[in-house]
């Protein structure tokens, strides 16, 4: 299950680790935390508009990748909290599909270089963090969700946080899969002007993770076991 608070933030962070598993036979659950309705320069659109046509790029995104299904939680872009109403929206995707592994945005990335990373990202990461450890687990915890609704507690073995630095400790081979995470990012086309563009960058930062392990390119994660 892939946690992330914007259409294509998946696919910068892991759409190339996402591409390998699939083709290895995996399922893989995207969860979007908003539909990205703030996503835009121009004034005249209109957000709820804008939310639409991005679902619609995931939606494709998503047949290039192979990920279904895929969970919006519409909760509104810009000004994503880490409060409890997201955390349960949160553990009852959880629950409710099983995940052994969570894939999820940093919640202590503030910046990287000149790169100022977006509060959204932040706190979805951190309402993640706390729904996988430990509030999907407890049984006492958001009651409701099985008394109302059969969704069960359930462990999460596994928990990947996306981290392009050095103290990233597990890195992905996507040397077969970097064309395809190009692609799936070519087709969200309300944010990707100048795909050539893009592929360039993603190609060079995949190319700097993977000198770290002698990958040619690669995704890297900070990474907790959490199983029993």
């Amino acid at each position: 299950m892939v946690i992330v608070a914007h259409p294509d933030d998946a696919e910068f962070m892991s759409a190339g680790s996402v591409a390998a598993w699939t083709k290895a036979g995996k399922e893989v659950v995207y969860v979007l935390v908003t539909s990205g309705d703030k996503g835009s320069e121009d004034p005249n659109i209109v957000p709820s508009e804008l939310a639409a046509q991005r679902e619609i790029e995931q939606r494709n995104v998503c047949d290039i990748l192979g990920v279904g299904p895929i969970e919006f939680l519409r909760h509104e872009d810009g000004t994503v909290t880490s409060d409890l109403t997201l955390r349960k929206d949160i553990v009852r995707a959880i629950r409710k599909h099983k995940p052994s592994a969570v894939i999820t945005q940093n919640p202590t990335v503030r910046w990287s270089g000149n790169y100022v990373n977006h509060p959204d990202h932040r706190a979805t990461g951190d309402a993640t963090m706390d729904a996988v450890f430990p509030s999907a687990r407890d049984v006492h915890m958001f009651p409701e969700l099985k008394l109302n609704e059969g969704l069960e507690p359930h462990i999460v073995p596994h928990l990947y946080l996306g981290d392009r630095s050095e103290d990233a400790d597990v890195t992905f081979d996507i040397s077969d899969t970097i064309e395809k995470k190009i692609e799936a990012l070519s087709a969200h086309v309300s944010q990707v002007p100048d795909p050539a563009d893009t592929g360039k960058r993603v190609r060079e930062g995949a190319a700097l993770i993977g000198e770290r392990t002698g990958f040619a390119h690669a995704e890297s994660f900070k990474y907790f076991y959490l199983g029993k």
